[in-house]
């Protein structure tokens, strides 16, 4: 049916807007920054990425309404992860706009820090897209979806200018908060939407969905980078 083609090619493109943010806005970031704080590079990265991990499957575990019996409600405990993997993942955005910010108050690339919020502005809205489309193929109304595909991304504004307050003792966290929200994606990516994007009704549409996510999110991370 074309509605549920439409609804794998949603998934699948939610998926690979998370995976490809995950490596180029969360990984890499926090491999680079490793190095500012005197650490092995990869050291943060997998540390971060296995709290996230485990953090995302205590969440599941912990909502007994939305546990994985599909006959209950398998549509909404995915959403709730969902929603839960995209916010945390904006936490350490914020932190990195705030702090890029108080960098430039020490006069240290005012260009630079600009240039980033505006990155990450632009990158929020094929984010907010991977939570609102899912979100209303699942009946949600059209506000609805949009509210809360917008309140995912409402924490960046606020823990950006905590950052701004608190520049100096946060510097050294931001390598290990980039990658617990890669690894927070990243289970909602496997656990939930490459299963549920490549359910076996034939044709490949959230296949192409993944791949659409991904190049997307990798063109507007590497370009706006």
């Amino acid at each position: 049916a074309p509605r549920l083609q439409f609804q794998k090619t949603m998934l699948g493109f939610a998926a690979g807007v998370m995976t490809a943010a995950s490596v180029w806005s969360r990984l890499l970031p926090a491999i680079d920054r490793a190095a500012d704080v005197g650490l092995p590079g990869w050291l943060p990265a997998a540390v971060g990425l296995l709290c996230g991990v485990v953090f995302l499957a205590a969440l599941d575990a912990a909502l007994p309404r939305l546990r994985r019996g599909r006959d209950e409600d398998p549509s909404r405990r995915q959403s709730t992860l969902l929603m839960a993997a995209i916010t945390l993942h904006n936490v350490p955005e914020g932190m990195a706009v705030g702090l890029a910010f108080a960098l430039a108050a020490e006069g240290e690339g005012t260009a630079g820090a600009a240039a980033l919020a505006l990155g990450i502005g632009i990158q929020n809205f094929p984010e907010g897209a991977a939570i609102s489309l899912p979100l209303r193929q699942e009946g949600c109304s059209r506000s609805r979806a949009f509210l809360l595909g917008t309140l995912s991304g409402s924490v960046e504004p606020l823990f950006g200018m905590l950052v701004v307050l608190a520049a100096s003792g946060v510097r050294p966290l931001m390598p290990w908060l980039l990658s617990f929200a890669a690894g927070a994606m990243l289970y909602v990516v496997v656990e939930e939407l490459i299963p549920e994007a490549n359910l076996s009704q034939g044709g490949h549409s959230g296949t192409l969905g993944v791949m659409a996510g991904f190049l997307m999110m990798m063109i507007l991370d590497v370009a706006l980078g």
